[in-house]
């Protein structure tokens, strides 16, 4: 016997038929997903779907009769009527949640069987993570967030080796799905990968953060910034967008940002400009004009997709010019001085030798006086 809501069936043999095996069948949460089950067609057919106690579907007299369905199920659920007679009674099952989990019975009787199909249905998920760097004052972090079911599998890697566990920490929050790794960069110029793998889905996800060398630069000069895609496992034949930001303490402003589905730049900053040509062969060049001391700090280009996210900072340090020409004018000013106080040594030594020539000459004058007047009067020399 197969019990409706308000009918019982009397199924004409009692001839049952089971699988032999149970089917398994994965599903991502928020999609759709189809519960197979297979029978020998006849004429009359009862079909009822159960998840442990609960109805989910009933199909008999050539029709659904849905009066004894859960409530979780209410317009969620369908079977195909036109492949009926094929002895296709799958369900099709709407907008999966993490509810929907379990073991489901289908049920198929005709006038000569009874069929009875088992299948397992896992729901998992798995919504595109990211990662993102942060300034905390004067602390910088590296964050993997992933909103995963089950719980994803998170690894951290410095300069491709493995970082333990004592060095990471998860971050709790209200969204059961929702996970945060993170760890403390602070002073370091190595490269960092974060990998988040999703064992039911079999999804995988990699996301990489690298510095550059400081840039030092004059205000009103130009400068640029280069971003460039060169590994040949994030593939381009992928949708995927690229963010120029400034990072500021607890937010960041973003620049402009490329979106390859449409091919449009988008510029926030009427001083910044993106060299197209360069796009097209995946270096994501920015030149930011007219520089300014406030410009000064760190820069960072995300390249995101669904399988990957690469960060690239590099920081730039900008240079006032007036402190430049007074730097030049002190060094110009000691250079001049120090040429005056030369001379004036000069001219001090030069003045002292000629002090000393006529002192020398003037008593050389008085010895030959006072010599000849004793030659000529002897005499009175001798008074």
């Amino acid at each position: 016997h197969l019990k409706g809501a308000h009918s019982t069936f009397l199924l004409a043999s009692p001839n049952l038929i089971t699988a032999d095996e149970e089917q398994i069948v994965i599903g991502r949460l928020g999609e759709d997903i189809i519960l197979p089950c297979s029978f020998e067609s006849e004429p009359e057919v009862v079909v009822h779907w159960k998840n442990q106690d609960s109805y989910v579907h009933s199909y008999y007299k050539g029709s659904d009769h849905l009066e004894a369905q859960d409530h979780r199920y209410t317009n969620r659920t369908s079977l195909f009527h036109g492949e009926m007679h094929k002895g296709n009674a799958s369900l099709s099952l709407r907008r999966l949640s993490l509810m929907d989990e379990g073991i489901y019975l289908c049920y198929v009787g005709t006038t000569s069987r009874t069929f009875i199909n088992k299948v397992v249905l896992k729901v998992g998920a798995f919504i595109t993570p990211m990662m993102k760097y942060e300034k905390r004052n004067t602390e910088s972090f590296l964050i993997c967030c992933v909103s995963s079911y089950p719980h994803p599998h998170i690894s951290w890697k410095m300069e491709n080796t493995t970082i333990s566990e004592s060095n990471k920490g998860e971050i709790e929050t209200l969204d059961p799905l929702h996970v945060d790794s993170m760890i403390n960069i602070t002073g370091s110029n190595l490269s960092y990968e974060c990998g988040i793998e999703n064992s039911l889905l079999n999804q995988t996800w990699i996301g990489r953060w690298t510095l550059k060398d400081d840039l030092h630069k004059k205000q009103s000069e130009d400068f640029s910034l280069s971003c460039e895609l060169t590994n040949s496992i994030f593939l381009l034949d992928q949708d995927f967008i690229v963010t120029w930001s400034k990072v500021e303490r607890e937010t960041s402003s973003i620049l402009a940002y490329f979106l390859s589905s449409s091919q449009n730049t988008i510029i926030n900053e009427p001083r910044v400009s993106w060299n197209k040509e360069l796009i097209n062969q995946s270096d994501f060049f920015l030149t930011l004009k007219d520089l300014r001391v406030s410009d000064s700090g760190e820069y960072l280009c995300n390249i995101s997709s669904s399988k990957y996210t690469l960060l690239t900072t590099q920081t730039l340090h900008v240079v006032e010019q007036r402190q430049s020409r007074t730097t030049w004018i002190i060094i110009l000013s000691f250079v001049i001085l120090a040429i005056c106080i030369f001379y004036m040594l000069k001219r001090y030594k030069h003045s002292r030798r000629e002090r000393s020539s006529v002192y020398t000459e003037r008593a050389n004058t008085a010895d030959a006086e006072e010599s000849k007047a004793f030659t000529e009067h002897p005499a009175s020399s001798g008074k």
